[in-house]
């Protein structure tokens, strides 16, 4: 693994937008210089083994987390997630039914040597796809001739839409994006979604969150047209549905509706998944060592809030690393993870992100930043595979 400088395609900025980027908010660079969202004046070179090594381990890592849900379900230590009382018996419900899941976001530690470590599981609402898929694929084939790239992304979502089209409830499948989103990411990336879908055949609409009716006589959810919707995608975190008034038509309506992600995801996109899984599997090369509501035997650690988003209420607790970020997050509980930095390269600190499309490797996307969290300004910069 090393990171490479290229000079960017002369009209990358027409390329990105056509091709669907059209978003993206300014990063910064090692000396404090503006930086674009999507960065491929530099970009990091894998060989095949690690990337074969990476995927068996993205495999392995999602295996582990379903065992953990089923853990979490059969053992009911829904309270340690800080879940609601009310919802416990929905999320075994919804496990035990195996509603149907699409996609997901693994948030990885690498260097080039060793495992890589398992930082999150952004399992529900997971964003950069479209960059991931589409953007670093074409920077690919329009720079590096006879490369290749961890990029199965497109191809996977399309065969998954068709593997689970017999277990969603007959016609339209919604998918919906909320409008408080003022970046256009989330709308981006739904957009993208219901691309795969119709691509596999599928009948679909896209609306607004905020767009969706409540038909009280019929007690179902309606569209724009008034037409029933009886699968709904949402790129919006349950945990923030459940607390809102039709969140609960939306749990107790379930599978009349089902939602993707589904509702036991809620297990998987909480970071006291972090502690569990170092429970169930101690030592493992891939975790590192984490503990609940309290740091446990770690005398340097990442406190990380069971619930927070793109690197807020992050602290950091190590000799020379002290940080703390702000934000909203906390409330809910902590997780205490084993501090190790990201890797620096050239100044900057990558987070791997891959990606995992039903219950299989699908790909790779690299965010990285000057800092040692990484937030929602951090920089998108593609990779290759030479002469793979």
């Amino acid at each position: 693994m090393r990171r490479e400088h290229f000079e960017p395609r002369r009209d990358w900025q027409q390329r990105i937008a056509e091709q669907g980027l059209v978003f993206g908010s300014p990063s910064t660079a090692v000396d404090g210089s503006p930086r674009p969202y999507w960065d491929e004046s530099v970009h990091y070179v894998f060989e095949l083994d690690e990337v074969l090594s990476l995927e068996a381990d993205v495999e392995l890592l999602h295996s582990m987390c379903l065992e953990a849900v089923d853990n979490v379900v059969t053992t009911e230590r829904y309270r340690d997630f800080g879940i609601p009382e009310w919802l416990w018996p929905r999320i075994a419900e919804s496990w035990r039914r195996h509603d149907p899941h699409v996609y997901g976001r693994f948030d990885l530690r690498y260097d080039g040597n060793g495992p890589a470590k398992l930082l999150e599981y952004n399992a529900d609402t997971p964003t950069a796809l479209l960059e991931a898929s589409v953007v670093q694929w074409h920077w690919l084939t329009d720079t590096h001739e006879g490369d290749d790239q961890w990029n199965s992304l497109h191809e996977k979502l399309v065969e998954r839409w068709g593997e689970i089209a017999d277990r969603l409830p007959a016609g339209e499948v919604h998918f919906t994006w909320s409008a408080g989103d003022t970046s256009g990411e989330d709308h981006l990336t739904v957009a993208y979604l219901q691309e795969t879908a119709a691509e596999a055949g599928m009948d679909t609409v896209g609306l607004a969150l905020e767009e969706i009716g409540w038909d009280g006589q019929l007690a179902r959810f309606v569209d724009l047209a008034e037409a029933p919707m009886r699968t709904v995608f949402k790129l919006y975190p349950w945990e923030w549905i459940v607390e809102e008034e039709f969140g609960r038509h939306a749990v107790e309506g379930l599978p009349g509706t089902l939602w993707l992600e589904p509702l036991w995801k809620m297990l998987l996109s909480n970071k006291a998944l972090l502690a569990v899984l170092w429970e169930m599997y101690p030592g493992h090369p891939n975790l590192l060592p984490a503990f609940l509501d309290q740091p446990g035997m770690l005398t340097e650690y990442v406190r990380k809030p069971k619930l927070g988003r793109e690197g807020a209420n992050i602290q950091i607790v190590a000799p020379g690393y002290e940080h703390e970020t702000g934000g909203v997050y906390g409330q809910e509980g902590h997780v205490y993870q084993l501090f190790a930095p990201l890797p620096d390269f050239d100044g900057m600190r990558p987070v791997l992100g891959a990606w995992v499309v039903g219950d299989t490797a699908a790909g790779m996307g690299i965010r990285e930043t000057t800092g040692l969290v990484t937030d929602d300004g951090a920089a998108f910069v593609p990779h290759r595979i030479p002469g793979a």
